[in-house]
C-alpha cells in the first residue's frame, strides 16, 4: 500500500539552530523527553527508518527553527528535496511563521518563494515552553491568518482540545483556508485523560468542512502505547471526521523514542484493517495529495 507521510521532521545540529534542542535547555519540554532528539537527524536517517514501507512522499512539518530566521529553515529544506539522492524528500514543507507579529506578511512572502511550500504551522498548545499566550484570542493573530489565503497556504492545527471550540471559530471565519489538525488534537493531555472533553473538540472542529485531521504523534503523550491503546483514539477520529478527511503521519523522528517506524505504521495499518480498499487508500495516501497538493 502506498503511503504518504504527513508529518516528519528533518534536523541538522551541526549547520542549523534550534534553540528547543540546545544542550542549555532542560531535556524535559513539555511531554517529551528530548535527550534522545539531541542528534542531527537527516534524509539519510530517515530513509532509514522508512526502508520497509512504501512512503511514496513525505510532508516536512517545522521543526521549531531558529524563530529569529524562520525562512532559513525553509532555504535549508528545498535544497535538501532538490538534491538527487534526497528522493524529493520532503516533498511538501509546512513552515512557522508568527501570525501575531504585524509584519508576518513578509516572512510568508519570503517562505511562498519556495515551490515546496505548502503550509504554515503556528503551533498553539497553551503550555509555557510552547505557546505562552492564547494567540487564538489575538485580535493580530486572527486577523493575520487571512493572509494564508492570499498565499495559497494551509495551516497545521497543534493544540490541545480545551483550545479547539476557539479555533473552530477560526475555521468558520476563513472558510477557504483548508486546515489540519496535528496529532488527533493531542487526546492525551498532560493532566487529564479527559476522552470525553477531546471528542467534544474534535466534532466542534469536525463541524468546519475545511478541517482535516492527521492522526499521528499519539506517541507523545502515551509514551508506552499499544495498538490496542491507541484504537479509540485512531478509530473515533475517524468516525468523527471521515475516511475523506483523515491522514497519517509518523512524527519521526519525536515517535522514534517509543517505537521503530513499522512497528508504527503497521499498528496504523492494522486499526484500519476492516476499512476498505479505497477508504484506506485515501487515507493513506489520496487525502494528503489532495490536501497538501502534491
Amino acid at each position: 500500500m502506498k503511503c504518504i507521510d504527513t508529518h516528519q521532521h528533518l534536523w541538522d545540529l551541526e549547520n542549523h539552530s534550534y534553540p528547543w534542542l540546545s544542550e542549555e535547555r532542560d531535556q524535559t519540554l513539555a511531554i517529551v523527553d528530548i535527550s534522545g532528539l539531541r542528534r542531527s537527524y537527516l534524509v539519510a536517517d530517515y530513509q532509514a527508518d522508512i526502508a520497509n514501507q512504501n512512503i511514496v512522499k513525505a510532508i516536512h512539518i517545522d521543526a521549531r527553527y531558529d524563530e529569529n530566521n524562520p525562512v532559513g529553515e525553509t532555504e535549508w529544506l528545498q535544497s535538501v528535496a532538490d538534491a538527487p539522492d534526497s528522493g524529493g524528500i520532503p516533498h511538501g514543507i509546512v513552515a512557522y511563521a508568527n501570525l501575531g507579529d504585524a509584519s508576518v506578511e513578509a516572512v510568508l512572502a519570503a517562505h511562498a518563494e519556495f515551490p515546496n511550500l505548502r503550509g504554515i504551522r503556528h503551533i498553539l498548545n497553551r503550555d509555557p515552553d510552547i505557546a505562552d499566550r492564547d494567540y487564538l484570542a489575538d485580535d493580530t493573530w486572527c486577523d493575520n491568518f487571512g493572509l494564508l489565503q492570499k498565499y495559497g497556504l494551509s495551516f497545521d492545527l497543534q493544540l490541545y482540545f480545551p483550545q479547539m471550540a476557539a479555533a473552530a471559530r477560526i475555521a468558520r471565519r476563513y472558510p477557504e483556508t483548508q486546515i489540519i489538525l496535528n496529532h488527533a488534537g493531542m487526546p492525551h493531555r498532560p493532566g487529564s485523560d479527559g476522552f470525553a472533553g477531546w471528542q467534544q473538540g474534535m466534532q466542534e472542529l469536525a463541524s468546519c468542512d475545511n478541517v482535516a485531521a492527521k492522526i499521528s504523534g499519539l506517541a507523545m503523550t502515551n509514551h508506552d502505547w499499544t495498538t490496542e491503546s491507541i484504537r479509540p483514539y485512531v478509530l473515533k477520529t475517524i468516525e468523527i471526521f471521515g475516511v475523506e478527511r483523515c491522514m497519517f503521519g509518523s512524527n519521526f523522528p519525536v515517535d522514534g523514542l517509543y517505537s521503530t517506524f513499522d512497528t508504527l505504521l503497521n499498528a496504523y495499518k492494522a486499526l484500519t484493517q476492516d476499512f476498505s480498499q479505497d477508504e484506506r487508500a485515501a487515507m493513506f495516501h489520496d487525502n494528503a495529495e489532495r490536501i497538501y497538493r502534491l
